[in-house]
């Protein structure tokens, strides 16, 4: 089950243009936004590993983000 909340995925999807947002549909987004932030999320860690920092910084998600 996804831990992003069902409420902003729909609003997503209606801002988009859609009438109606089954919960299929939600979760089915949900799941895999959450898979590309786990993804993005690693990566930007690997990142501030190389830099030799514990932390990760904004700049290190968005040169995830760009090279994706």
């Amino acid at each position: 089950m996804a831990e992003i909340p069902k409420a902003p995925i729909a609003r997503i999807i209606k801002e988009s243009g859609a009438e109606r947002v089954s919960e299929d549909a939600k979760e089915a987004l949900a799941a895999y936004l959450e898979e590309v932030a786990r993804d993005v999320a690693a990566k930007a860690n690997n990142a501030a590993k190389i830099a030799k920092r514990k932390t990760v910084k904004a700049e290190d998600i968005e040169l995830v983000i760009k090279n994706l």
